[in-house]
């Protein structure tokens, strides 16, 4: 696989990206024509429950927050037939510079390095179309 094999994928996946945005804007257009027939109604109903919601939503949250402080107190995870509250250890990093030059004097410390495999993300540079 060369550049230029990969540009013209990239090519593609920006003319499919662009076809889907244009589908998404006329899906939205004729959407916002039909709600706008019942959009007062829709408020309404929005008012109503909305307050009910945001009670519900800060509750959840609050108690949230309760229960992974006491997790992470207790130490150890703890399964209930809904939800599994799972304890994970604290991560350790290490200095990876800093190992590389101890390497360099102590070669024997490499047997304990590991390298994973390398990956690929995708990130729009110019998102407006």
């Amino acid at each position: 696989m060369h550049d230029r094999d990969i540009l013209t994928q990239l090519d593609e996946l920006t003319a499919l990206h662009s076809a889907r945005s244009v589908t998404q804007r006329e899906y939205e257009d004729r959407r916002d024509e039909i709600l706008k027939s019942v959009q007062a109604k829709l408020d309404a109903l929005k008012d109503e429950y909305q307050p009910l919601l945001d009670a519900a939503d800060e509750r959840i949250s609050d108690l949230e927050a309760t229960i992974k402080a006491s997790v992470t107190a207790h130490g150890v995870s703890v399964r209930h037939r809904d939800f599994h509250a799972i304890y994970s250890r604290p991560r350790v990093s290490w200095d990876t510079k800093a190992l590389d030059g101890y390497a360099a004097s102590h070669p024997e410390i490499r047997d304990f390095r590991k390298e994973g495999k390398p990956s690929v993300s995708l990130r729009r540079i110019n998102q407006a179309e």
